[in-house]
């Protein structure tokens, strides 16, 4: 017999107007085909705060003047944080071959530190992946200087982000000259875990950003911004809006990458394309 914690389900009412406020929160569309997986994430925060059911906890969310301290936690619960080393490969590619040394001839890591930001990074891959690849082009430059950046709506994501711990297999697309560099295995083998050398870690910053917010409180001139595979869970005005506020903090000649299921056409954006998904700001 399933346990009543299983049985436990959102009326529709309830899940509309939790849907409703995550889209309105963070931009992330949320349609009734996830209303299973809400309800499974949220079941934890029941428990965590002893409530009755998950319809418990939405009276309690809206209606108990609880909304500051519980979102948080609430966003935590329902965001996807999938993430790789060296995911969409094409990207680092170009930034070594092309991006890395067309920054350097305009002063970026040599003349003045050249800086990054990683906008969606969950548990730190995409930022630490950037700063192999700067670390290791920079070895050719007396006095290369850089910068990362790494911001989530995700707290959870962030807090492993900044430990630097992952399974070992994870690091697999990792190649073996950067996974011997950059990598320290776990004294425990059987733990089968590496950590990101110091060094490294010491080069990426992690902060909590909410990309729906109007001001982000991000330097401006910015050489490098990821901000891939998160677009897709917005409906294209939030798209739009989001490039355009992130294209204030690219430097002209700095380079927007997005994931190759993305797109920017038809928007109003002071972009031109220089590779697949790869846009440098006019």
């Amino acid at each position: 017999m399933a346990s009543s914690a299983t049985q436990d389900r959102l009326s529709p009412q309830q899940f509309r107007r939790l849907a409703s406020f995550i889209e309105t929160y963070c931009g992330i569309k949320m349609p009734p085909v996830k209303k299973v997986m809400v309800e499974g994430r949220l079941r934890r925060r029941v428990n965590i705060l002893g409530l009755s059911s998950l319809n418990a906890y939405c009276d309690h969310f809206f209606e108990q003047n609880d909304v500051g301290d519980e979102i948080i936690h609430l966003i935590d619960a329902v965001t996807t944080n999938k993430t790789e080393f060296f995911r969409e490969p094409q990207h680092f590619q170009f930034l070594i071959t092309q991006g890395l040394p067309a920054l350097a001839e305009a002063g970026a890591g040599c003349n003045r530190t050249l800086k990054a930001w990683s906008a969606a990074c969950s548990t730190g891959a995409e930022p630490y992946t950037l700063a192999m690849v700067l670390h290791d082009f920079g070895a050719a430059y007396r006095g290369y200087r850089y910068s990362i950046l790494g911001t989530d709506i995700c707290t959870e994501v962030l807090d492993k982000a900044l430990l630097g711990i992952y399974p070992e297999e994870m690091i697999s697309p990792v190649p073996e000259p950067f996974r011997k560099r950059y990598f320290l295995r776990a004294r425990d083998r059987t733990k089968r875990t590496v950590r990101v050398m110091p060094d490294l870690r010491a080069s990426v910053r992690f902060g909590r950003l909410n990309l729906m917010d109007e001001q982000y409180g991000v330097e401006d001139m910015i050489d490098i911004i990821f901000c891939r595979n998160i677009l897709i869970y917005f409906d294209k005005a939030t798209q739009e809006r989001v490039l355009q506020r992130l294209c204030h903090h690219l430097r002209p000649g700095g380079y927007l990458l997005i994931g190759h299921s993305e797109a920017t056409a038809g928007f109003s954006l002071p972009l031109r394309s220089v590779a697949p998904t790869i846009f440098m700001r006019e």
